[in-house]
């Protein structure tokens, strides 16, 4: 039943609210983020999760391993997408899981639930890339769905700060929305609010690298990933757009 059917037999009653008011691609999204890293901790021993990450984190090393034996090279087909599902501990799943929620949930209603995901994990790619390029030989791991929820943040600005758009019915006159129009990535920073918070979202990632320096502490966080799924979403949105 959807949201304006009314239970048959009973006029005048109600429009029922929906129990979830995620859209279901977003909950599976969450969902499988949360149940895979419940199965590793519940399931496997030291040396299983040893071999998840080994075969399912994105690690940029394995490049200059595949001039000495090309099967190191192997998971690189799938890696840069399937770290996106990992995560080294709860308080990493819950944050990118209240990420994804927030800004998942506007892509996924804007152009579908094939659009999100594509998103998800071409952002995801994207920001294992960006990593790549740091830290080639450094021989180190990239978990974590912050690159391509990093990417949605990116599609979500260029329309969630936009003002509403309203038309008319042809037939009766009465105002209808329409919807947020797709801003360009030029009015993205000149729109005084996607400006602000795209700008704050920047130096705040760009400024990582810098915290080991003044404090002595390195947070491990990916601002590499961050910052090079955010730029895919914020590029790659339009071509989801409906045209005409």
């Amino acid at each position: 039943m959807s949201e304006q059917d009314q239970p048959p037999g009973v006029p005048g009653s109600p429009a029922r609210e929906p129990v979830f008011l995620l859209p279901s691609a977003v909950a599976a999204l969450a969902g499988l983020i949360v149940a895979i890293h419940l199965a590793s901790t519940l399931v496997l021993n030291e040396e299983g999760q040893i071999e998840l990450l080994f075969w399912f984190a994105f690690q940029p090393y394995r490049i200059v391993l595949m001039g000495e034996d090309p099967s190191f090279g192997l998971p690189l087909l799938w890696s840069p997408f399937s770290h996106a599902l990992l995560h080294a501990g709860w308080d990493h799943v819950l944050f990118n899981v209240a990420w994804l929620v927030i800004f998942a949930t506007p892509v996924a209603r804007r152009y579908g639930a094939g659009a999100m995901v594509a998103l998800f994990l071409v952002s995801s790619a994207a920001g294992a890339a960006f990593f790549a390029a740091t830290t080639l030989y450094q021989g180190i791991y990239l978990l974590g769905a912050s690159g391509g929820v990093a990417g949605l943040t990116g599609a979500a600005i260029r329309f969630m700060f936009q003002p509403v758009l309203m038309g008319r019915n042809p037939e009766t006159g009465e105002p209808v929305v329409l919807g947020r129009r797709l801003a360009s990535v030029g009015e993205v920073f000149t729109n005084p609010r996607s400006r602000y918070f795209a700008l704050i979202w920047l130096v705040l990632n760009a400024a990582v690298p810098l915290v080991p320096v003044l404090t002595g502490q390195d947070l491990n966080i990916a601002w590499q990933a961050h910052l090079g799924g955010f730029f895919a979403g914020l590029l790659l949105v339009g071509l989801f757009e409906k045209k005409g």
